[in-house]
């Protein structure tokens, strides 16, 4: 056996491992090219089987004999007591031979080891020094009760090494499984041995002692059982059966003994040995993947339905044939186990549907709601409220543009930011749900105060620029109790406008195109005089608080604002001298023309009511219309100052370029009759800070974006 332990130190393998085959020589001792790491493999294999296959055939051999009397009644003394206790040795030795092999569960086998040594050494003070015939209690009843501790600690080293954490509903399986086993093996085990144990009470209690031994120990290995699903493994199951095996042996033998029925050399005899080599077996198991059993889903519902019907039949046996009061308390626990189990599954069950209907109805990526959660959501505002709902559907606009150049998991980090931003802009009153991809939803309250405020904060949050890329917007809207009635007919109705809306933009796209190439090929410094306008309007605008929407819309008329010039004949535009009065109605006729052209497309018919108006004067002599003051639309009275701050700065055919601060005189001079002095206020503000100056970011004039 000193061999066997050295060679297993070194390096250890499963019961029944094999070494490769050598190419020449198969005994490896003479084979120089095998290293010393495989010999002692190879020795560990041998000496395993070697093992194995000696204490079979002597475990064989002593069955056989007490069974059949195998080798005639003079070999009793020899099989009955030698080769018994041998036996039982060995399964010790080779417990503590797995301790000393390996690291995992070194403490489990070293504690289950020694415990079957002082078992064997019960069995030797048993034969040899009482002969067969000790007094209750005796020495040898030490030794055997020692056996127990150390069964408890193993198993329970054992739990702490293979099965990494308990959840509560797996904890409370395995404690009502524990516990309707021990009601159980009390109801018949313990009360076996109690009707025919008699005697002192130190013979009384020692007699006990053994049977409620046992079913403490099958109490913790159908915890075992329970908590892993009643798949344990081939380790627990050789271990159960093995601690089953005690436990029957031990009630035999008392009540055998206490009506005088048993006698030495029987087959009874064979238990105990067979039960101390399948501890033997369990301890060479592999672990492999059990040794970090995932509890999760392995334990079965039927677990706490048995065992409170374990524990009710426990219970009503009692009513018909009483037995002991301890089985009556086990079963009692165990129901009472059940119905705590029970409470926490229906808690669980709750808080998992509740997790589930959460997760049915959120979008995984933003934490918005999704298309389930809206159609749910208008579904209950159709049924119950009265009050009419916005509901609108936006489409991002460059978007996959931006997925394509920066990647997907920089598209996915937008998204996220966009829907935090759209979630906050709608507070208090609006609900924003993702749809999927690149559409977002949300539903408005209305008649609310603030809804159209609340809508220009969404259609703004949904908008992010930067170097190389500009995402952008467009929506649909249905108002919910007026256009629809069903939420399957608001969001047909919703997306048709969406899509029009995103036909328009296209739309508005290429005229914008075709018009500042017209613009560009007519007069090409035209093109930069406008460019510098729109960006010094934007400026103005988001000072005057002109925000979203409302300030692309002025970008767009402040670079448009002259495409009515097409119309005008070069020989008036180019004219050195002063005009004569038919050369003016030409070019008070321009706002009327621009206007005209851009309302030819959808898109930009807004963008053509602003144009109409940059030539009206604050005094009301202005044209087309003679709108004064307030009725002039404010972005058309910004243009109007920048349009005029631009055309004296640069060189015209009819004069030359005045400096900046001349022109600033000149607008503080007409403030109040050509211009709207708060408008000229904050734009020589903002030109005296910077005399070009550009906003941070205004992004691309094209339309709708």
């Amino acid at each position: 056996m000193a061999v066997l332990t050295r060679a297993i130190v070194v390096d250890t393998v499963p019961v029944g491992g094999r070494l490769p085959p050598l190419k020449a020589d198969p005994s490896p001792v003479d084979h120089p090219a095998v290293d010393r790491r495989q010999l002692l493999r190879w020795n560990d294999s041998v000496l395993l089987r070697a093992w194995r296959g000696t204490v079979f055939a002597g475990f064989t051999f002593f069955v056989l004999h007490l069974a059949i009397g195998l080798g005639g009644p003079g070999l009793d003394p020899l099989v009955d007591q030698w080769l018994a206790d041998a036996l039982e040795v060995l399964a010790g030795v080779c417990c503590l031979a797995r301790a000393v092999s390996t690291r995992a569960e070194r403490p489990a086998w070293g504690v289950l080891g020694a415990g079957l040594l002082l078992y064997a050494t019960g069995d030797i003070c048993f034969d040899f020094v009482y002969g067969g015939n000790p007094p209750v209690p005796s020495v040898a009843d030490g030794f055997y009760l020692g056996f127990y501790p150390a069964c408890y600690a193993a198993v329970l080293l054992l739990v702490r090494s293979r099965i990494s954490s308990f959840t509560r509903s797996v904890l409370l399986d395995g404690l009502a499984a524990a516990l309707a086993a021990g009601a159980l093996c009390g109801a018949v085990v313990l009360e076996l041995v109690l009707q025919h144990t008699s005697g002192s009470t130190p013979t009384v209690l020692v007699d006990l002692a053994y049977p409620a031994a046992d079913v403490l120990l099958l109490g913790l290995v159908v915890f075992v059982f329970a908590v892993t699903g009643w798949r344990p493994g081939k380790a627990w199951a050789y271990a159960g059966t093995a601690f089953a095996l005690f436990a029957v042996a031990d009630g035999l033998f008392l009540s055998l003994s206490a009506g005088g029925g048993y006698a030495e050399g029987t087959p009874l005899d064979a238990l105990w040995p067979a039960a101390m080599l399948l501890l033997a077996v369990a301890a060479w198991q592999p672990v492999g993947r059990e040794h970090s059993i995932e509890l999760e889903g392995r334990f079965l519902p039927a677990t706490p339905v048995v065992c409170g019907f374990v524990g009710l039949a426990v219970l009503l046996s009692s009513r018909v044939s009483p037995h002991n009061v301890l089985a009556d308390v086990l079963a009692a626990l165990a129901i009472v186990t059940v119905f705590i189990r029970t409470g926490l599954t229906f808690r669980e069950s709750k808080g998992f549907l509740e997790i589930a209907r959460g997760q049915s109805l959120t979008d995984p990526l933003t934490g918005l709601g999704n298309r389930r959660a809206l159609m749910t959501a208008l579904d209950r505002e159709l049924l119950t409220g009265e009050a009419p709902v916005l509901l609108a559907i936006f489409d991002l606009n460059g978007f996959k543009r931006y997925n394509d150049t920066f990647g997907h998991p920089s598209g996915d980090a937008l998204l996220v930011r966009l829907a935090g931003k759209l979630e906050a802009a709608l507070q208090p009153a609006g609900q924003a749900f993702r749809l999927g991809g690149d559409e977002f939803c949300i539903l408005l309250p209305l008649p609310e105060e603030g809804t159209a405020q609340l809508l220009e904060r969404a259609i703004e949050s949904l908008t992010a620029e930067g170097d190389g890329f500009r995402v952008s917007t467009e929506f649909g809207a249905v108002v919910l109790h007026e256009e629809a009635e069903d939420a399957g007919s608001a969001m047909r109705l919703a997306d048709e406008r969406l899509y029009a809306q995103k036909a328009r933009r296209h739309q508005g796209e290429e005229s914008y195109e075709v018009l500042m190439q017209a613009l560009s090929e007519r007069e090409p410094g035209l093109r930069e005089h406008m460019r510098g306008v729109a960006e010094l309007s934007a400026a103005l605008g988001t000072r005057l608080g002109i925000a979203g929407h409302a300030l692309r819309q002025l970008q767009l008329a402040a670079e448009l604002h002259d495409v009515g010039k097409l119309a005008i004949p070069d020989a008036v535009l180019q004219k050195p001298g002063e005009l004569d009065e038919q050369e003016w109605a030409f070019i008070r006729r321009h706002t009327l023309i621009g206007q005209r052209i851009l309302a030819g497309v959808p898109a930009m018919r807004e963008v053509g009511t602003i144009v109409r108006a940059t030539h009206e004067r604050w005094d009301g002599t202005g044209y087309a219309d003679g709108l004064a003051q307030t009725a002039i639309p404010l972005e058309a009275r910004i243009i109007a100052v920048c349009d005029a701050y631009s055309a004296m700065t640069s060189d015209r055919p009819y004069r030359r370029a005045v400096g900046p601060a001349e022109a600033l005189a000149e607008l503080r001079r007409c403030a109040g009759s050509q211009f709207d002095p708060e408008v000229v206020k904050v734009a020589c503000a903002i030109l005296e800070e910077a005399p070009e100056p550009r906003p941070a970011s205004t992004g691309s004039l094209a339309v709708g974006a």
